[in-house]
């Protein structure tokens, strides 16, 4: 009795091999090509998962918590909701930058704080044109730090 159950289990193993080999000679034996370009949902999806856009989604996420908090204290002529309300519209014209770019391996942690803080720099600059004239030696010399920033971000996002 044992004997015939190996001859049935012996069948079916032959049986799931010819299966296995008939569809392995089916395929052919050429790798198919990698697609050289993503679609363009998975690059917004690679994007939107990148440490940069996560950097700068933090920071937008502050600006707009920090504005709730003081337009319920304070009116729209206050310098301080004029300044945030200044960077949040920075901040959102450096998410469709970042949304624009191709390549979402560029998009390192390092490159978000590098937006972040250009996006401060700036606002400071803003802050100081609201008391000085652009020949002033402070305006002259915030806005040579934020071009500093720029020409760094221009290294990685030409």
């Amino acid at each position: 009795m044992r004997f015939t159950n190996l001859k049935k289990y012996a069948a079916v193993a032959a049986f799931l091999l010819l299966f296995a080999f008939s569809g392995a000679a089916q395929t052919s034996n050429k790798p198919k090509p990698l697609p050289t370009t993503l679609p363009a949902a998975n690059t917004q999806s690679a994007i939107k998962s990148s440490p940069a856009y996560a950097e700068v989604l933090l920071r937008k996420t502050e600006l707009e918590a920090t504005l709730d908090d003081l337009i319920g204290e304070f009116t729209e002529e206050y310098p301080k909701v004029k300044e945030t309300r200044f960077a949040l519209g920075l901040i959102r014209k450096e998410f469709d930058k970042i949304l624009a770019v191709g390549d979402a391996a560029k998009l390192s942690l390092a490159l978000g704080k590098l937006i972040v803080r250009k996006v401060e720099l700036e606002t400071d600059v803003w802050a100081l044109l609201q008391k000085y004239s652009d020949a002033h030696d402070e305006v002259k010399r915030a806005k040579r730090k934020v071009a500093t920033y720029e020409k760094a971000i221009k290294e990685i996002l030409p």
